[in-house]
Formats: C-alpha cells, sequence, structure tokens
C-alpha cells in the first residue's frame, strides 16, 4: 500500500494516505478515501478502510476517526470507547478535531484536504495524538489544547515529537483581512502573514510549529513534511482545488 510514512522512533507508526493509496474511488474521490462525511460513496469508503486496517494489521474497529468541526475540542481514547454501542462511539467522536491514546493497536488519525494534519508522539509514556488544524483550529489553539490532553497522561513536552502532515502551503493559502485580524488576536507573530501577495497570505506550517515551541516542544523534535495539497493535488486531496465534495487524506498514528 503506498503511503507517506513519516519516521517518528520506535514502536509507533505514523503516515498520510495519498489520492493513489490504493482504493476503488473515482472522480474527486480517486482512488482512496476513509472519511464517510465528505459525499463519497459508502461502499467505496468502507472497502478503502479495510484496505487499511489490513496494511495496519489491525480490525477496522481499531481505526478512529473523529467527525471534525473546525472546534479546538480533543477526546482521549480509552480501551472503554470499544465497548460502547456504535452510536455511542459517534456520539463521542462528533464535533472533535483532536484525539489522543495510549492505546497500542489502535489507529487514531484525522482527515484534511488543505487543512493542517497534526501527528504528535511521546516516545517515553508511549502517548499519541492526531491533530485536525484548520485556521480556525490553529487560532483556536487546538495544538496546545491536544499537548495539555497528553501531559495528563504523563507526557513531558520534551519527549514529543510531531509531524505537521501534507496541507495548503504558505505560497498558496491566500485569506481575507477577517483572518490576518483572527490570528493576530491569538497573539500569532505578524511574521506568519506574508504580505508580498497581491493579498495576505498565512504560513500555516509556521504558525503550528511557533505554538508548539511556545509550549516548550523542542523545534529539532518537528518535522515539517512541506507538501502543499494545492500545487500537488495530483497527489493529495485538496478542496481548494478539487471542492468540498471529494476525498480527504487520512493521516494516522498506531502504537505497534
Amino acid at each position: 500500500m503506498n503511503l507517506l510514512e513519516y519516521h517518528l522512533g520506535k514502536g509507533v507508526r505514523a503516515f498520510s494516505t495519498l489520492r493513489n493509496s490504493g482504493g476503488v474511488g473515482e472522480g474527486a474521490y480517486a482512488s482512496f478515501n476513509i472519511t464517510p462525511y465528505c459525499g463519497d460513496a459508502p461502499n467505496n469508503v468502507l472497502l478503502c478502510r479495510t484496505e487499511l486496517a489490513q496494511e495496519l494489521g489491525i480490525t477496522e474497529q481499531r481505526v478512529v476517526l473523529p467527525f471534525q468541526t473546525h472546534t479546538n475540542q480533543v477526546k482521549v481514547v480509552e480501551e472503554s470507547f470499544f465497548d460502547f454501542p456504535l452510536q455511542e462511539q459517534v456520539a463521542y467522536l462528533e464535533e472533535v478535531d483532536a484525539l489522543v491514546t495510549r492505546l497500542p493497536g489502535v489507529c487514531i488519525g484525522v482527515s484534511t484536504a488543505d487543512c493542517v494534519p497534526i501527528l504528535l508522539y511521546d516516545f517515553e509514556q508511549q502517548v499519541v495524538a492526531a491533530v485536525h488544524a484548520g485556521w480556525r483550529g490553529v487560532v483556536g489553539h487546538i495544538a496546545r489544547n491536544t499537548v495539555e490532553e497528553m501531559k495528563k497522561l504523563g507526557s513531558n513536552v520534551s519527549d514529543i515529537r510531531v509531524v505537521i502532515g501534507p496541507s495548503i502551503g504558505p505560497a498558496s493559502f491566500e485569506v481575507g483581512d477577517e483572518v490576518v485580524r483572527a490570528f493576530l488576536a491569538s497573539n500569532f507573530p505578524d511574521r506568519v502573514i506574508l504580505h508580498n501577495y497581491v493579498k495576505p497570505h498565512i504560513d500555516l506550517w509556521a504558525s503550528v510549529a511557533l505554538e508548539l515551541e511556545e509550549i516548550g516542544v523542542n523545534l529539532q523534535n518537528v518535522q515539517i513534511a512541506g507538501v502543499d495539497t494545492f500545487t500537488h493535488s495530483d497527489s493529495f486531496f485538496s478542496a481548494r482545488q478539487l471542492g468540498l465534495n471529494s476525498g480527504r487524506i487520512f493521516s494516522g498514528i498506531l502504537l505497534q
């Protein structure tokens, strides 16, 4: 299976799917998409999910994806989650944009198509997290909130390693003045706003990295994939290029 793999250390697998990771999707969903709420045919989504679970060596139920709505809400996945009836599992994951777990054999992940996927790994306490950070999540400090949840499970910030995955790059992320104001109001420095364009652009990668550094993550422990989904929509889904009714990248992390 064709995945973009990240190296965060022993005992963990971290990755992002590509459009050609496998799968059976067509058109703007071609060909690999496991996100069930972006308009893809349900059977195609299920087949892709099954394919990914087989690649990871786990059951489909152990691939956990929240229903994201650009919040800054974080939930912890514990073993009791898998004892919930399906309806309660769905309710637990509603309006959640980041997940944390310390369970081995459970792949938590987020879906993106220009927004920033962030994967975190505490190699000492064996805690992992997956974050969906659109610009609203970034200004809502979802990265900070996620690290706070990891700390509740015993994580030391200095032990956390991070990947900032494929997402819209600074040269492509043109924004309106209201977005600029939102970043400044949330105390992001002016240097994440790029003024050398006709309209302002924002560097989401730098914004996330700066927030992580501010809360104590060592920048040497932060990897930036540097893949602009907008300019590489042939390989990675981009909602700005393909429309909202298109597939999603799944960025996941799994303690082995």
